[in-house]
């Protein structure tokens, strides 16, 4: 058997998988700050913020239809 590289997700689905992933890199995140300084944590985290990453540069943005620019961050 080969692994099935052919997966149909939808928007609302990678957003599910977006926001579980902040949520665990958040909770990584505390410890790291509480003093957890173990080396799999860190290497979880980075994989996490890694995979974020890729999730995001996958992303296509449109301008807003209206024309108006809503500047963030």
């Amino acid at each position: 058997m080969k692994p099935n590289k052919n997966f149909e997700l939808n928007i609302r689905d990678i957003e599910v998988i977006e926001s579980a992933l902040r949520a665990k890199a958040g909770r990584r995140g505390m410890a790291i700050a509480q003093g957890d300084v173990s080396t799999q944590l860190h290497a979880e985290m980075i994989e996490i913020q890694e995979l974020l990453g890729r999730i995001h540069n996958q992303k296509v943005w449109y301008p807003p239809k209206d024309g108006k620019f809503q500047g963030g961050g």
